[in-house]
């Protein structure tokens, strides 16, 4: 027990040099807020991959394939009613895209392309013009161009592989804009900046960053997620604004946070973890149970029987001498987590073992199952 304190204070004083306490990090501005109304939008349209060797939808599966190949040939001035259609190098497919904020016209964005029949790949494959809408049901972009995938597909007569996912692809600057989000920045009497992390700590250093750098009292702290700035005093257009305070850099708050991923074992811990005084006992408790029955001749000159005396022995052994330690108010979780690797305790157990410090109520931080 002694021996293993003593290694267990070792590696407790060792733990500072693996997990050192370092200053928290300075971060832009822009890189911990979103800017009210300067967001994206997502766009979707239907549309047809046309061009593929052999690896198209089937037409029995997929009768809706068919019927937009046809609507696009009698737009195009094609009458194929009556006749036996049954292509297999066209392919129906999803085309989704997100529409930068002031995104302009005729400005290009890339697109994603996702087969929704039994296709078997899009390699090769051209899209065909085809609209992108929003939410609000109106066409933003038109798409059109030749699919690139990452991942193929190759087959013979007995065996089939598969490398990534042959039916989605991307087509970088695949649709071009077409129609603009009415959204005139330029008009706003005020900005709110939403932290993409909420923290008080944080939205306060944030207000008196801006304050600081204006010189003024343009920055009000509304919640833990919001921070307003006015405007109407401020003398340049918010664009401007934005432009001279987005590259300020602070310290955001870290909360105390310890993420456990149990399928891959995986422990991520922040440094402002704390643990409270507790008893921690590990141990592999091996019990041994040996039968050795001894044989009991009788007198070679007397009577009786031989008798068989059983025999038996019980070994009790801990797999390692002396598993408990009581550690002490404000030991840190790295300290805790290299004690427990002196113990040779595995990831998994490492998991169980935080999961019962936090039921137990001496753990400081939020635990996060993954």
């Amino acid at each position: 027990m002694r021996s293993f304190l003593h290694s267990l204070l070792g590696l407790f004083l060792a733990a500072t040099i693996l997990f050192p306490v370092t200053a928290e990090a300075s971060v832009k501005i822009k890189d911990i807020v979103d800017v009210e109304g300067v967001r994206s939008n997502d766009l979707v349209g239907y549309g047809l991959v046309i061009g593929l060797d052999g690896t198209g939808d089937t037409i029995r599966n997929s009768p809706y394939t068919e019927e937009a190949l046809s609507n696009i040939l009698e737009r195009l001035g094609v009458n194929i009613q009556g006749s036996d259609f049954r292509p297999n190098n066209v392919a129906a497919v999803l085309v989704t895209a997100s529409l930068p904020p002031f995104g302009r016209l005729g400005s290009k964005i890339d697109i994603n392309v996702s087969s929704i029949g039994d296709a078997k790949s899009l390699a090769g494959g051209m899209l065909v013009m085809t609209p992108l809408n929003a939410a609000d049901g109106e066409v933003y972009a038109l798409a059109q161009g030749s699919v690139l995938i990452s991942g193929f597909q190759a087959e013979g007569e007995s065996a089939s592989i598969t490398e990534g996912v042959p039916t989605s692809g991307t087509i970088p600057n695949g649709a071009r804009i077409e129609r603009e989000i009415n959204f005139d920045f330029g008009k706003m009497k005020s900005i709110r900046l939403a932290l993409r992390s909420p923290d008080f700590t944080t939205a306060e250093r944030l207000e008196s960053k801006i304050n600081t750098s204006l010189g003024g009292k343009y920055a009000l702290l509304l919640d833990s997620g919001t921070v307003e700035l006015d405007l109407s005093q401020v003398g340049v257009s918010p664009a401007r604004l934005m432009g001279r305070i987005e590259n300020l850099t602070l310290q955001p708050a870290q909360k105390a946070r310890v993420v456990v991923d149990k399928r891959s074992g995986t422990i991520v811990l922040g440094q402002d973890v704390k643990v409270s005084s507790v008893a921690i006992a590990q141990g592999n408790l091996s019990i041994t149970i040996s039968e050795t029955p001894v044989a009991s001749q009788p007198n070679p000159f007397g009577f009786g029987d031989t008798i068989v005396l059983p025999r038996t022995d019980i070994s009790v052994r801990d797999g390692e001498p002396g598993n408990i330690a009581i550690l002490e108010d404000n030991v840190t979780l790295p300290d805790l987590v290299a004690g427990l690797n002196a113990l040779g305790v595995s990831p998994r157990e490492m998991i169980d073992i935080l999961k019962t410090i936090k039921t137990a109520g001496a753990l400081h931080a939020e635990l996060v199952l993954q």
